[in-house]
């Protein structure tokens, strides 16, 4: 049991350390990165601009069948 919880504390600080190594970027630069790439495609995004077809749809309501 003591040999299990050793080697399950070694995994855990293997991944701790591998992400200690993770470049940081702020919050605030992140934010503009994500601000700039959502304003360069706008003109792309289906939510905002609706689907040239109903058929490019993946939310369309799909033909049902009503049994009498």
């Amino acid at each position: 049991m003591m040999a299990a919880n050793i080697q399950q504390q070694r995994i855990i600080n293997e991944q701790l350390r591998r992400e200690a190594e993770i470049p940081r970027i702020r919050v605030s630069e992140t934010c503009r990165i994500m601000m700039k790439y959502m304003a360069d495609h706008a003109n792309d995004d289906c939510l905002l601009n609706g689907f040239p077809s109903q058929n490019l749809n993946p939310f369309r309501e799909k033909s049902s069948c009503s049994v009498l």
